[in-house]
């Protein structure tokens, strides 16, 4: 069991792999010369919400980020980008595991090729633990396309609920409301936001 120090070290950690999003939002807002307010009500977030990631202080989401690029007129690859565009990014199994970031729904992500300019899907990994999800379902713009590496999930996609254990996949509308709940200790799977 890790200690506290432990735990300070790796939330530290998970920040930091963030921390240039909130930065790369602000910029872009101001740049478009538009308030937190504007982008608040075109994101269907709240103002408090928009502050808090600008200022690096929450990490949304990955709706969250769809919403607010595309008020911004922008797609989330863009936001997560973070370096120049290269032809192809390599990314070790080690490196996407110590990257992960806890988001505030309780589940943890990792953005692969933010350093791919233009991209037209963008591929994450994501690590949820039963009973640390908080449940919701969210929607937005685009499709997904869903492969469990590893556990078992409840993935409710409109009114449907699939159970998805290793080696399945989904393939959805992401304008459906949809939300997953962990059911093995811990899940780990590919969503593919195009």
């Amino acid at each position: 069991m890790p200690d506290d120090t432990h735990l300070l070290i790796e939330e530290k950690i998970q920040a930091k792999n963030f921390l240039h999003l909130g930065d790369r939002i602000r910029i872009l807002r101001k740049t478009q010369n538009r308030t937190l307010q504007e982008i608040a009500d075109q994101s269907e977030l709240s103002k408090s919400m928009i502050s808090k990631i600008e200022n690096n202080r929450t990490v949304p989401s990955v709706a969250a980020i769809v919403k607010i690029a595309r008020a911004l007129g922008t797609n989330i690859s863009n936001l997560l980008e973070q370096e120049a565009g290269t032809r192809a990014i390599f990314t070790p199994q080690q490196e996407s595991i110590s990257k992960l970031t806890l988001t505030e729904k309780g589940y943890s992500i990792f953005p692969f090729a933010s350093g791919f300019h233009k991209k037209k899907m963008q591929p994450f990994l994501f690590t949820a633990k039963k009973g640390e999800v908080v449940p919701h379902q969210l929607s937005h713009e685009g499709e997904e396309f869903i492969f469990i590496i590893e556990g078992e999930m409840a993935m409710k996609v409109g009114d449907t609920e699939y159970m998805l254990k290793t080696g399945d996949s989904l393939y959805f509308n992401s304008l459906q409301k949809h939300g997953i709940t962990p059911v093995s200790a811990t899940v780990h799977y590919i969503d593919v936001f195009v």
